[in-house]
């Protein structure tokens, strides 16, 4: 998500702009914020697009393609879809046109359904093809798709890919409050956005995708660096002190409480400096790297066991380095 507009009810016009009805107002309105004159590319689907829309754009040096509604293309016809039907799936028909000296091309592909597309920057070439399931077949076949179709699908998809990814983990929680939902709808795209940019970053450094955090991985640890980052780990506890009775199920507690397998935390909790203190515990492999001791001492906020000796500190260079 690169910007937003928050629904109030009256799309009014962008001061500045001409009227461009309620759909293209808002796309007027959130693309001040995307730098002109450098040839961006828009995508939008048909509740946007319109050709006074595509030429006020391009005037900027914005180029756009989207998804059209057959009306919002006046003068324009195509051939029918029964027509296009008889002549096989991944038919197509193209047209063009020079509107305020800006060249728009709109494009009718034939799928299971007719598609239109408008843009001022893509055309049916290069021609290619994409795969489609054949019912009679009973099998997969490849039908001619034109390029426009292509580069719509590519990165469009970014944007029903944001809507599955937020409804996959989204913050539940009842409100009164209209503006406690956007507080929690505009927390889930900020951690989706983040962790897209966490597994680009992962694929440019070469990281294996087995080593890469999940949505749902990635949302646990940033939870729980938020939750223990400069925080103490000391708890005071009240009432009355546990009796030397309970101490069988106080050990039982510790080994469900620290696991062999318990993972590494982030940098932000390894080495905020803040309430690390090592304890006596049974015996587990050193988390320091290249280490292969079996101390007996554990971080009691990280959870994991370091070696500790006169000649070696891996429990300082844990939190240090």
């Amino acid at each position: 998500m690169y910007d937003f507009e928050v629904y109030t009810g009256k799309i009014l016009p962008v001061p500045g702009e001409p009227d461009l009805r309620a759909s293209s107002n808002v796309v007027l309105d959130l693309v001040k914020s995307v730098p002109t004159g450098i040839y961006h590319l828009l995508y939008f689907d048909n509740w946007f697009t319109s050709l006074p829309l595509m030429t006020t754009l391009a005037k900027k040096q914005i180029l756009c393609l989207g998804t059209v509604r057959v009306n919002r293309l006046p003068g324009i016809s195509f051939g029918s879809d029964k027509d296009l039907l008889k002549t096989g799936r991944g038919t197509h028909q193209e047209k063009s046109a020079l509107i305020d000296d800006v060249e728009v091309r709109a494009v009718k592909w034939m799928d299971n359904r007719s598609v239109n597309l408008l843009s001022t920057f893509a055309s049916v070439e290069p021609k290619s093809e994409c795969k489609r399931y054949d019912k009679k077949k009973k099998s997969t076949v490849m039908i001619p798709c034109p390029a426009i179709v292509l580069e719509y699908n590519k990165f469009m998809g970014g944007v029903d890919l944001m809507d599955s990814l937020l409804s996959l983990y989204r913050i539940h929680t009842r409100s009164k409050k209209y503006y406690h939902k956007l507080l929690f709808h505009f927390l889930d795209v900020t951690v989706v956005n983040c962790w897209l940019l966490y597994r680009r970053d992962c694929k440019d450094l070469g990281i294996p995708s087995r080593k890469i955090m999940m949505l749902q991985e990635f949302k646990l640890s940033l939870a729980e660096a938020l939750l223990l980052e400069g925080k103490s780990v000391l708890v005071t506890k009240k009432g009355r002190p546990s009796s030397a009775g309970s101490i069988a199920a106080e050990f039982a507690r510790e080994k469900r409480e620290f696991p062999a397998t318990k993972a590494i935390p982030g940098d932000e909790i390894r080495t905020d400096g803040y309430h690390h203190y090592p304890m006596v515990m049974v015996r587990g492999r050193c988390k320091n790297p290249n280490c292969k001791s079996v101390p007996v001492f554990c971080c009691n906020k990280c959870k994991v066991h370091l070696y500790i000796t006169k000649d070696k500190n891996c429990f300082l260079e844990f939190h240090t380095k």
